[in-house]
């Protein structure tokens, strides 16, 4: 499958509206890849420009694949096998150009419907072309601004049944990609 995704930790907004840089949760490396995993994700990247933070990332992913880890939880083991941590965004594109010989097309997400918003069964038509593609999932308050914008698709917002829209990013990338490639 010629699917990437991506856990953005900077660009994004803070709930002030600053751009900032959020700091790596366990949970979310170990969920998200066990997802990406389930459902045929190529690679997982997690997105700091932060030296620590991409260190305790690597740390946690180094215990799961070549330490005690791997022997405890083998398939935990399988599922950081796909996942790799980068400094920046140019990083990913060029790891990705690497590896399929082509340029990825960018799919932001975000909990804000935009005019040009696709809609996940557009979107679903759109995969099955012979693209690579690399979602971007912000952490904090979302990505920023000009990231949406760059984007090739802007995907609409996982909605449920209030006005209430505020999911933690590790259920919103496994609704959304679910939605997306779920039997």
């Amino acid at each position: 499958m010629n699917i990437f995704i991506a856990l953005v930790h900077y660009p994004v907004y803070n709930k002030k509206g600053e751009v900032v840089v959020t700091s790596i949760t366990t949970l979310d490396i170990h969920d998200i890849a066990r997802t990406a995993k389930t459902y045929g994700i190529s690679k997982f990247y997690i997105l700091t420009p932060l030296l620590t933070q991409r260190e305790l990332a690597q740390r946690i992913l180094r215990h799961w694949i070549e330490g005690y880890g791997a022997e405890y939880n083998p398939t935990r083991r399988d599922a950081f096998l796909i996942t790799s941590v980068a400094g920046g965004l140019g990083d990913i594109i060029e790891d990705i150009e690497r590896s399929t010989g082509k340029t990825p097309k960018i799919i932001v997400t975000d909990a804000r419907k935009f005019p040009d918003s696709i809609s996940f069964n557009e979107l679903k038509k759109e995969l099955i072309k012979p693209y690579v593609f690399l979602f971007l999932f912000g952490t904090g308050w979302g990505l920023e601004r000009g990231l949406i914008q760059r984007a090739d698709y802007r995907l609409e917002p996982v909605e449920g049944i209030t006005d209430y829209n505020h999911l933690p990013v590790r259920g919103a990338i496994a609704i959304i990609i679910d939605r997306l490639l779920g039997r």
